[in-house]
């Protein structure tokens, strides 16, 4: 089930009819994926094509190979390439100059495009996601792009040529739930406040709105939104695996895997911490601290506002608190920590959050003795 989000959408064509390249940005859940899905749908099959790159991005040859086998603008590649150079050299080309059976530059949307950096593993590929970004801004063909990524793209696109469009997708807003609503049900019949609930509980990313709409459906009459987020997150809820997938992910791609652990730990307490007060939580010096944050933002785990650190996904902070210890929550724990979420996120939830429990979470200890990272 896909949620049309026509406004993205026609900026998305709005951009390609103007020569741009778009790129879309957003976090897991974000929507990203269905969004090239439907841009797909909108150009129809024999114009556009999605392609998975971090599905396809294995070795360079494989991921050639992978690619022109199922293209529907193109055969595939005859003769072995000579190289890994030459394999990246022969798909670079394939996607710049793609036609369709009319004769016109074909649409590739390129999910999850970052993941070209596979490639640099292998000989003569060392700087393969600069290359692949100089090709595709030379190309007639036509692009667009998506990325969960949003610091590493941007950085990225920093001195690229100005043909590419940063596009950040938007979290869902009342009137959007307000239509999955109609999906899931068939008519708006809890629509209004309860829409407007889900949008904030959710913090507007579509794959956890599904879930939690989902959940509600088999509620009967009277659906409950914070007690369906509350039952998304037991330890075999589908909202928890999701979060336990993009946290997974992420730090994967981090560098200094257990400091940052640490600090998501840290930052689950009590949010937002200065770098002064992390650093003491975490015995270790500032600058080396100043280190691991960076690394979290390059990863979008965490954002820095006023000087001042903070997750960057409410809800994963929520399933950090919940499941970032060494035993797996009671079901009074994951009661207590969704109401107390859903009253910090907007306070009209307080009237249908179920359980008690303080919403404050624990003060970090004031600590001495900092020593400094091996």
């Amino acid at each position: 089930m896909i949620a049309p989000r026509p406004a993205v959408e026609r900026r998305v064509l709005e951009s390609l009819e103007a020569g741009r390249i778009p790129v879309l940005l957003g976090g897991c859940g974000s929507g990203r994926t269905s969004l090239l899905l439907r841009v797909e749908s909108r150009l129809g099959p024999t114009a556009a094509q999605y392609l998975d790159v971090a599905a396809a991005a294995t070795t360079p040859e494989r991921c050639l190979s992978a690619i022109t086998s199922v293209s529907r603008f193109g055969t595939a590649v005859s003769e072995p390439p000579a190289s890994p150079r030459d394999a990246f050299d022969l798909l670079l080309s394939f996607l710049s100059g793609a036609t369709t059976s009319a004769g016109a530059p074909a649409t590739f949307l390129l999910d999850d495009f970052l993941d070209v950096r596979t490639l640099e593993n292998f000989p003569g590929l060392r700087h393969v996601q600069r290359d692949f970004v100089q090709r595709l801004a030379s190309s007639p063909a036509r692009f667009v792009l998506a990325s969960r990524f949003t610091a590493r793209v941007h950085r990225l696109l920093r001195d690229a040529p100005p043909r590419f469009e940063v596009m950040h997708v938007p979290p869902l807003d009342a009137d959007e739930v307000t239509e999955l609503l109609r999906l899931f049900n068939g008519s708006a019949r809890t629509a209004g406040g309860t829409a407007a609930l889900v949008a904030d509980l959710t913090a507007g990313r579509p794959a956890c709105a599904h879930l939690v709409l989902g959940a509600m459906a088999g509620m009967g009459p009277a659906p409950d939104p914070v007690a369906a987020l509350a039952s998304l997150f037991a330890p075999d809820g589908r909202l928890t695996a999701r979060c336990r997938e993009s946290y997974e992910l992420r730090l994967g791609r981090a560098r200094g895997f257990g400091a940052l652990k640490a600090i998501l730990g840290v930052l689950a307490e009590t949010e937002p911490q200065n770098l002064t007060e992390i650093s003491h939580a975490l015995h270790r010096t500032p600058g080396s601290t100043k280190d691991y944050l960076s690394w979290l933002e390059d990863v979008d785990l965490v954002a820095v506002r006023s000087k001042r650190y903070v997750f960057e996904d409410p809800l994963l902070r929520l399933y950090v608190r919940l499941y970032g210890r060494p035993v797996p929550p009671g079901d009074d724990d994951v009661v207590r920590e969704v109401g107390a979420y859903a009253r910090r996120s907007m306070p009209a939830a307080a009237a249908v959050a179920t359980g008690t429990g303080s919403s404050s979470p624990p003060a970090v200890p004031d600590r001495s003795g900092i020593i400094e990272i091996d």
